[in-house]
């Protein structure tokens, strides 16, 4: 194994799931990793894990300044990739959505990740060379039902990459996707959490469409083709460590399936075929 002790990431979302997963392994395989929590209480154990861990609330611009700083205090301003995966899922229909819901969505998943990606692109200009792994979703190229929220956060994170990736050709500077389908985390205990808080099941036109919701989300069960999150953790490995980079990375059967019909068949196939995979 090729040691990358001079190379520091930035990891954003690391208190479970495909983030923590994500920062241990690239530690584990010798970059110095800063992992980003919200909470403080999270910072506790990754440091325990050899991880150099900070607080990081993508909904406020304040933190995010705290947390650029800081890393580029400990690195002498320089970093070689930053892997955006904070993010979280509101379940609901879309006219269930309130305002300040969908906002919410979009401070966390969109918003803060751009400001963030904002923050260290000129460092990546003076460096010559940086890499950006953007942890979108399958559901970022194919829309289910009752997740509008989070496929309109992933649709526009897919479309800001994209342009990005464009406008940043020939910088050194490489953008890549990973789009991955069902993984084991901590995804649908969070998004459980939030539909609960946010949206008013008894007066929706959906309630009956909605138990099926419940049941799914409070299930403890994993979906058919789950992987564990170290299959996303190779695919950012295959971001950082190539020469040429691949622009997008699908994860699991799933996701490949979904990409593959989206591009064959028509709208109104897929419409009917959507219906049916999400019951």
């Amino acid at each position: 194994m090729i040691a990358h002790t001079d190379k520091s990431v930035l990891v954003t979302g690391c208190s479970s799931g495909i983030g923590r997963c994500i920062a241990l392994g690239l530690a584990n395989r010798g970059y110095r990793v800063f992992a980003t929590v919200r909470q403080h209480k999270d910072i506790e154990a990754l440091t325990r894990d050899g991880v150099e861990s900070l607080q990081l609330d993508l909904s406020a611009s304040a933190s995010i300044d705290e947390a650029v700083a800081e890393v580029l205090r400990r690195t002498g301003g320089r970093l070689y990739a930053l892997i955006n995966n904070g993010a979280y899922g509101q379940h609901g229909a879309v006219e269930d959505l309130s305002r300040d819901v969908l906002r919410a969505q979009f401070e966390a998943n969109l918003f803060g990740t751009h400001e963030l990606t904002t923050r260290l692109i000129p460092v990546f200009r003076r460096q010559g060379a940086g890499r950006i792994v953007q942890i979108s979703s399958i559901l970022g190229l194919v829309c289910l039902t009752y997740r509008g929220a989070y496929n309109a956060s992933k649709y526009a994170l897919e479309a800001l990459s994209d342009t990005m990736r464009l406008e940043l050709q020939g910088t050194g500077i490489f953008v890549s996707l990973i789009e991955p389908g069902p993984i084991e985390s901590r995804f649908r205990a969070n998004a459980y959490r939030y539909y609960l808080a946010n949206i008013d099941r008894e007066h929706s036109a959906h309630r009956e469409s909605y138990r099926n919701v419940e049941r799914r989300l409070a299930s403890d069960q994993d979906v058919s083709f789950t992987l564990p999150a170290a299959a996303v953790l190779d695919k950012a490995i295959h971001a950082l460590e190539s020469a040429n980079p691949r622009i997008r990375y699908l994860v699991t059967v799933p996701a490949h399936g979904l990409a593959r019909l989206k591009r064959w068949l028509p709208d109104r196939w897929m419409d009917r075929f959507i219906r049916r995979f999400a019951g």
